[in-house]
């Protein structure tokens, strides 16, 4: 019973935030003639070249993308990536068909502060439970997992490329005030996700510290390291289970960890740079996932 409320809740969450990304889109940014990073970005040019409408075009560009991507993403988020494309898509064409008119009286400055609120906000709580709303971030993904290249990097590489792009029916004016988006929109994320929007380390202590282990490297694809602890008070050896995740991961790691041990105990730390390509590691046995609880 708890697990499906815990899964009614993921959901909720996803709807409430691809509803208020979407209505920000519409509100402010496109009412606004602002620009935004990513394959959002690029659905905004084509809805400016070619009348293309964004509802339509998210669609058509993010779901070859998750379906690319499907096994980087692992069995719940891709769920969830697909949950929040198909209703942020949604969301998209309601709001353009039953607009809320917000006068701003033309003040660009007090728009971008908005569309940065309302992106970071509703983007947040879509990463809070797992999910993405697809583009940029599963491509990201894809480009990690195959050449190395970490996530904040092609992220940022593939935003100022659209930028870039936006220029073709933007101004340089009100790029400028695209750009105070961006970096609200960054702030926000943050602050709902509760850390900064980087890499995030977790130590995790258990008596089950191998098989949280084997289980994220197999479902996850991540790296793992084994630290060898001892307890103050039992004076007991143990495993410490350490893995640096990105902030969309963290409940799914938190969700395997309290499957396999419910009293385990996780600490979540900022990782502000990782320098390599880390450890290597062994793939788990082909039967593994058999003997364990499907996820």
């Amino acid at each position: 019973m708890e697990e499906k409320k815990f899964y009614v809740t993921d959901v909720l969450f996803i709807l409430a935030g691809t509803c208020l990304y979407a209505f920000g889109l519409v509100t402010f940014n496109i009412a606004n003639d602002l620009a935004e990073g990513g394959v959002t970005g690029i659905t905004l040019i084509l809805r400016a070249l070619f009348q293309i409408d964004p509802a339509y075009s998210t669609l058509l560009i993010n779901i070859p993308l998750i379906l690319i991507g499907g096994k980087v993403l692992g069995k719940h988020s891709f769920y969830y990536t697909i949950l929040g494309t198909v209703s942020l898509s949604v969301f998209l064409w309601l709001w353009q068909r039953f607009p809320i008119v917000v006068n701003l009286d033309h003040d660009l400055l007090i728009a971008s502060l908005l569309a940065g609120l309302a992106a970071g906000t509703g983007s947040g709580l879509v990463y809070r439970v797992g999910g993405t709303t697809g583009g940029t971030d599963v491509v990201a993904r894809i480009l990690e997992k195959k050449s190395g290249v970490s996530m904040g990097r092609s992220l940022l590489i593939f935003d100022i490329f659209v930028l870039l792009l936006s220029l073709s029916y933007i101004d340089v004016k009100r790029m400028m005030y695209t750009l105070i988006v961006s970096f609200v929109f960054s702030k926000v994320v943050d602050s709902v996700l509760d850390g900064a929007y980087a890499a995030k380390g977790m130590l995790i202590i258990s008596d089950h510290t191998e098989d949280i282990g084997e289980v994220i490297m197999a479902l996850l694809e991540r790296g793992v390291t084994y630290l060898n602890g001892q307890g103050g008070y039992s004076q007991m050896d143990r495993k410490v289970l350490y893995v640096v995740v990105s902030p969309s991961e963290l409940m799914e790691i938190k969700r395997i960890v309290h499957e396999l041990d419910s009293k385990a105990f996780i600490s979540v730390i900022n990782v502000h740079e990782a320098i390599g390509e880390g450890f290597t590691y062994a793939r788990p046995p082909k039967n593994f996932l058999k003997k364990k609880r499907q996820f």
